[in-house]
Protein backbone atom coordinates (compact mmCIF):
# COMPACT_ATOMS: atom_id res chain seq x y z
CA UNK A 1 0.00 0.00 0.00
CA UNK A 2 1.21 3.40 -1.12
CA UNK A 3 1.39 6.69 1.04
CA UNK A 4 -0.30 9.44 -0.92
CA UNK A 5 1.78 12.80 0.52
CA UNK A 6 -0.70 15.80 0.64
CA UNK A 7 1.68 18.91 1.38
CA UNK A 8 -1.01 21.30 0.44
CA UNK A 9 -2.58 19.94 3.56
CA UNK A 10 -1.09 22.56 5.55
CA UNK A 11 -3.24 25.64 3.67
CA UNK A 12 -6.26 23.77 3.98
CA UNK A 13 -8.22 25.16 7.00
CA UNK A 14 -8.43 23.83 10.62
CA UNK A 15 -11.88 22.89 12.00
CA UNK A 16 -12.22 26.49 13.82
CA UNK A 17 -12.90 27.80 9.91
CA UNK A 18 -10.43 30.56 10.80
CA UNK A 19 -7.10 29.53 10.23
CA UNK A 20 -4.99 27.08 8.41
CA UNK A 21 -3.19 23.90 9.47
CA UNK A 22 0.01 25.62 9.11
CA UNK A 23 -1.05 28.52 11.17
CA UNK A 24 -2.00 25.48 14.08
CA UNK A 25 1.56 25.06 13.54
CA UNK A 26 2.99 27.93 13.87
CA UNK A 27 0.65 29.43 17.37
CA UNK A 28 2.23 25.72 18.58
CA UNK A 29 5.65 26.91 17.63
CA UNK A 30 5.09 30.46 19.77
CA UNK A 31 4.29 28.61 23.02
CA UNK A 32 6.83 26.16 22.63
CA UNK A 33 9.42 29.47 22.29
CA UNK A 34 7.42 31.05 24.82
CA UNK A 35 7.44 28.30 27.42
CA UNK A 36 11.23 27.50 26.49
CA UNK A 37 12.81 30.38 26.80
CA UNK A 38 11.12 31.91 30.33
CA UNK A 39 11.84 27.72 31.53
CA UNK A 40 15.54 28.57 30.28
CA UNK A 41 15.50 31.78 32.50
CA UNK A 42 14.36 30.35 35.74
CA UNK A 43 16.20 27.53 34.92
CA UNK A 44 19.49 29.09 34.59
CA UNK A 45 18.92 31.55 37.45
CA UNK A 46 17.92 28.88 39.65
CA UNK A 47 20.74 26.44 38.75
CA UNK A 48 23.55 28.90 39.17
CA UNK A 49 22.49 29.95 42.42
CA UNK A 50 21.79 26.09 43.75
CA UNK A 51 25.04 24.92 42.39
CA UNK A 52 27.09 28.18 43.76
CA UNK A 53 26.14 27.80 46.54
CA UNK A 54 26.84 23.76 46.94
CA UNK A 55 30.22 24.70 46.68
CA UNK A 56 30.65 26.84 49.69
CA UNK A 57 32.44 26.36 52.87
CA UNK A 58 29.43 25.97 54.44
CA UNK A 59 27.98 22.64 55.24
CA UNK A 60 24.44 23.14 55.95
CA UNK A 61 23.57 25.10 52.66
CA UNK A 62 26.16 22.56 50.59
CA UNK A 63 23.40 19.72 52.08
CA UNK A 64 20.16 21.74 51.21
CA UNK A 65 21.64 22.63 47.53
CA UNK A 66 22.73 18.79 47.13
CA UNK A 67 18.56 18.05 48.44
CA UNK A 68 17.38 20.22 46.05
CA UNK A 69 19.05 18.18 43.25
CA UNK A 70 18.09 14.91 44.53
CA UNK A 71 14.67 15.52 44.57
CA UNK A 72 14.16 17.42 41.06
CA UNK A 73 16.53 15.32 39.26
CA UNK A 74 15.25 12.04 40.43
CA UNK A 75 11.46 12.21 39.76
CA UNK A 76 10.70 12.09 36.08
CA UNK A 77 9.19 15.42 33.89
CA UNK A 78 5.92 13.93 33.06
CA UNK A 79 5.59 12.86 36.67
CA UNK A 80 6.32 16.78 38.12
CA UNK A 81 4.16 18.15 35.60
CA UNK A 82 1.14 16.46 37.03
CA UNK A 83 2.16 17.33 40.60
CA UNK A 84 2.64 21.13 39.53
CA UNK A 85 -0.53 21.04 37.81
CA UNK A 86 -3.04 18.76 39.59
CA UNK A 87 -1.82 18.02 42.89
CA UNK A 88 -0.39 21.39 44.56
CA UNK A 89 -3.58 23.54 43.73
CA UNK A 90 -5.10 20.51 45.79
CA UNK A 91 -2.71 21.17 48.64
CA UNK A 92 -2.48 24.70 49.15
CA UNK A 93 -5.00 26.95 50.87
CA UNK A 94 -8.92 26.87 48.74
CA UNK A 95 -8.90 30.14 47.90
CA UNK A 96 -5.17 30.33 46.63
CA UNK A 97 -5.80 26.92 44.95
CA UNK A 98 -9.01 28.19 43.15
CA UNK A 99 -6.72 31.33 41.79
CA UNK A 100 -4.36 29.13 40.67
CA UNK A 101 -7.04 27.16 38.79
CA UNK A 102 -8.50 30.16 37.56
CA UNK A 103 -5.56 31.68 36.36
CA UNK A 104 -5.43 32.32 32.52
CA UNK A 105 -3.38 30.32 30.94
CA UNK A 106 -2.19 28.22 33.79
CA UNK A 107 -0.83 25.30 31.64
CA UNK A 108 1.56 27.59 30.68
CA UNK A 109 2.75 28.53 33.74
CA UNK A 110 2.62 25.56 35.38
CA UNK A 111 5.25 24.23 32.17
CA UNK A 112 7.09 27.39 32.51
CA UNK A 113 8.02 26.39 36.28
CA UNK A 114 7.85 22.46 35.98
CA UNK A 115 10.66 22.83 33.21
CA UNK A 116 12.64 25.63 35.06
CA UNK A 117 12.98 23.84 38.08
CA UNK A 118 13.56 20.29 36.19
CA UNK A 119 16.21 21.69 34.26
CA UNK A 120 17.54 24.03 37.17
CA UNK A 121 19.00 20.74 39.14
CA UNK A 122 20.83 19.86 36.24
CA UNK A 123 22.02 23.53 35.37
CA UNK A 124 23.22 23.38 39.43
CA UNK A 125 25.13 20.17 38.94
CA UNK A 126 27.07 21.40 36.22
CA UNK A 127 27.67 24.58 37.71
CA UNK A 128 29.30 22.89 40.81
CA UNK A 129 30.86 20.78 38.64
CA UNK A 130 32.49 24.18 36.54
CA UNK A 131 33.57 26.02 39.46
CA UNK A 132 35.79 23.00 41.05
CA UNK A 133 37.13 21.68 38.36
CA UNK A 134 39.06 24.97 38.39
CA UNK A 135 42.52 25.37 40.02
CA UNK A 136 41.99 25.95 43.65
CA UNK A 137 44.02 29.01 43.84
CA UNK A 138 42.09 30.86 41.86
CA UNK A 139 39.58 31.29 45.01
CA UNK A 140 43.08 31.46 47.44
CA UNK A 141 43.68 34.25 45.25
CA UNK A 142 40.74 35.69 45.67
CA UNK A 143 41.09 35.60 49.34
CA UNK A 144 44.52 36.87 48.89
CA UNK A 145 43.71 40.61 47.42
CA UNK A 146 41.25 40.99 49.90
CA UNK A 147 38.04 39.82 48.73
CA UNK A 148 35.31 38.22 50.51
CA UNK A 149 33.52 34.84 49.67
CA UNK A 150 31.14 36.57 47.90
CA UNK A 151 33.19 38.73 45.71
CA UNK A 152 35.58 35.98 45.09
CA UNK A 153 32.97 34.34 43.01
CA UNK A 154 31.32 37.25 41.88
CA UNK A 155 34.79 38.38 40.01
CA UNK A 156 36.94 35.49 40.24
CA UNK A 157 35.29 32.11 39.98
CA UNK A 158 32.26 32.13 38.12
CA UNK A 159 33.40 34.00 35.11
CA UNK A 160 36.14 31.39 34.40
CA UNK A 161 33.44 28.92 35.06
CA UNK A 162 30.23 29.91 33.31
CA UNK A 163 33.04 29.90 29.98
CA UNK A 164 33.72 26.14 30.52
CA UNK A 165 30.31 25.49 30.89
CA UNK A 166 28.88 26.37 27.53
CA UNK A 167 28.86 23.52 25.75
CA UNK A 168 27.18 21.52 28.28
CA UNK A 169 24.79 24.30 29.08
CA UNK A 170 23.73 24.64 25.74
CA UNK A 171 22.74 20.78 25.78
CA UNK A 172 20.31 21.86 28.27
CA UNK A 173 18.88 24.80 26.42
CA UNK A 174 18.68 22.17 23.69
CA UNK A 175 16.84 19.39 26.29
CA UNK A 176 14.56 22.40 27.54
CA UNK A 177 13.08 23.22 24.13
CA UNK A 178 12.48 19.45 23.28
CA UNK A 179 11.18 18.70 26.67
CA UNK A 180 8.80 21.27 26.88
CA UNK A 181 6.88 18.89 24.41
CA UNK A 182 5.60 16.71 27.61
CA UNK A 183 3.54 20.05 28.56
CA UNK A 184 1.12 18.87 25.84
CA UNK A 185 -0.14 16.58 29.01
CA UNK A 186 -1.46 19.30 30.14
CA UNK A 187 -3.38 20.92 27.35
CA UNK A 188 -0.69 23.67 26.31
CA UNK A 189 -0.99 24.03 22.69
CA UNK A 190 2.61 23.79 22.19
CA UNK A 191 4.28 22.24 19.01
CA UNK A 192 3.35 18.59 19.32
CA UNK A 193 0.51 19.50 20.93
CA UNK A 194 -0.72 21.34 17.76
CA UNK A 195 0.90 18.32 15.85
CA UNK A 196 -1.41 16.13 17.34
CA UNK A 197 -4.60 18.25 16.58
CA UNK A 198 -3.17 18.43 13.03
CA UNK A 199 -3.06 14.52 12.65
CA UNK A 200 -5.91 13.88 14.21
CA UNK A 201 -8.58 16.44 12.35
CA UNK A 202 -6.57 15.92 9.13
CA UNK A 203 -5.33 12.59 9.15
CA UNK A 204 -2.46 13.44 7.49
CA UNK A 205 -0.28 12.55 10.16
CA UNK A 206 2.63 11.96 8.77
CA UNK A 207 2.98 15.39 6.69
CA UNK A 208 2.10 16.59 10.15
CA UNK A 209 4.70 14.62 12.05
CA UNK A 210 7.32 15.73 9.61
CA UNK A 211 6.33 19.08 10.04
CA UNK A 212 6.81 19.43 13.62
CA UNK A 213 10.03 17.19 13.32
CA UNK A 214 11.84 19.79 10.60
CA UNK A 215 10.77 22.89 12.90
CA UNK A 216 12.58 21.05 16.45
CA UNK A 217 15.48 20.59 13.64
CA UNK A 218 15.80 23.53 12.95
CA UNK A 219 15.55 25.53 16.06
CA UNK A 220 18.19 23.03 17.51
CA UNK A 221 20.62 24.00 14.28
CA UNK A 222 19.78 27.50 15.44
CA UNK A 223 20.59 27.21 19.10
CA UNK A 224 23.82 25.44 18.29
CA UNK A 225 25.27 27.77 16.06
CA UNK A 226 24.48 30.49 18.08
CA UNK A 227 25.42 29.07 21.38
CA UNK A 228 28.86 28.24 19.32
CA UNK A 229 29.21 32.08 18.20
CA UNK A 230 28.76 32.81 22.10
CA UNK A 231 31.53 30.75 23.00
CA UNK A 232 33.62 31.32 20.41
CA UNK A 233 33.44 35.31 21.61
CA UNK A 234 33.66 35.26 25.00
CA UNK A 235 36.69 32.23 25.21
CA UNK A 236 39.79 32.64 27.18
CA UNK A 237 43.01 31.28 25.35
CA UNK A 238 44.11 28.49 27.13
CA UNK A 239 40.73 28.04 29.21
CA UNK A 240 38.29 26.77 26.99
CA UNK A 241 38.64 26.03 22.96
CA UNK A 242 39.47 28.90 20.07
CA UNK A 243 38.39 26.86 17.20
CA UNK A 244 36.32 29.29 15.22
CA UNK A 245 32.45 28.89 14.81
CA UNK A 246 31.54 26.14 12.88
CA UNK A 247 34.80 23.84 13.94
CA UNK A 248 34.18 21.02 15.63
Amino acid sequence: MNYHWNWRIFWEDAPDGVSSYFDTLLVGLYWTLATALCAWILALLLGSLVGTLRTTPRPKVVWLGNAYVELFRNIPLLVQMFLWFFVLPELLPPSLGSWLKALPNASFFTAVVCLGFFTSARVAEQTRAGIEALPKGQRLAGTALGLSLPQTYRYVLLPQAFRILLPPLTSEFLNIFKNSAVALVINLPELTSATHTMAENSYAVFEAFSAATVIYAVINVIIVNLMRWVEYRIRVPGLISTSAPGGH
